[in-house]
């Protein structure tokens, strides 16, 4: 495994990101399947285990916050909520965890509606923007949530056996909104403020 948290291009200690993430503040069952697993991510050291709070599926960026406007940030957020009208709320079964170069993650299934989800929040975008101009690709999209993030560089055997020997679980939530946040990588964890909530369904 690598560490996760080499500085990628543009990312420095005080810039932060604005970005579009579903996030489980409100979901038990999610906290719950946190919980199953935090006895393997206890006994590896090299991972850094994601708190509850900050658990998320990563599904849009749109730009540091240094470099776009808060309007433009408005009119996106006006967008989203015109675009995501016309989704409605569904069901997404987490996990079981696996291990990733740089992570512990667990997929999201089906992937359909949360990929559905993240066309609507490019398009609204691109309606701001045109759609020439929304950031990052379309496709190669993998709807996962994160338990740890690995912390060095190492074998990763260890993390798979400790996952090995752990019954698999998953949860099932339900999405019913898209946040927009303002997100921050300086404390070796994902933290937000939150800047916006787009409800799915009218």
């Amino acid at each position: 495994m690598r560490n996760h948290w080499w500085w990628r291009p543009g990312w420095e200690v005080g810039r932060s990101f604005f970005t579009w993430h579903v996030t489980f503040a409100d979901q038990p069952q999610a906290h719950a399947l946190v919980e199953n697993y935090a006895p393997v991510l206890a006994q590896l050291p090299q991972l850094d285990p994601v708190p509850v709070k900050w658990l998320h599926l990563t599904l849009q960026g749109i730009g540091f916050t240094d470099e776009v406007s808060r309007g433009d940030v408005d009119r996106i957020v006006e967008a989203a909520r015109s675009r995501c009208a016309a989704l409605k709320p569904f069901t997404l079964t987490i996990g079981p965890a696996h291990v990733d170069p740089e992570t512990i993650q667990m997929p999201g299934r089906p992937l359909e509606p949360v990929a559905e989800l993240r066309l609507a929040i490019r398009a609204a975008i691109g309606d701001v923007w045109g759609v020439e101009n929304v950031p990052e690709r379309e496709d190669g999209f993998r709807a996962h949530v994160s338990l740890g993030y690995s912390n060095a560089a190492g074998p990763a055997e260890p993390v798979r056996d400790a996952l090995a020997a752990h019954p698999g679980a998953t949860a099932e939530v339900t999405v019913s909104s898209v946040s927009l946040i303002d997100l921050n990588r300086d404390h070796k964890a994902y933290e937000w403020t939150d800047v916006a909530l787009v409800r799915l369904g009218r």
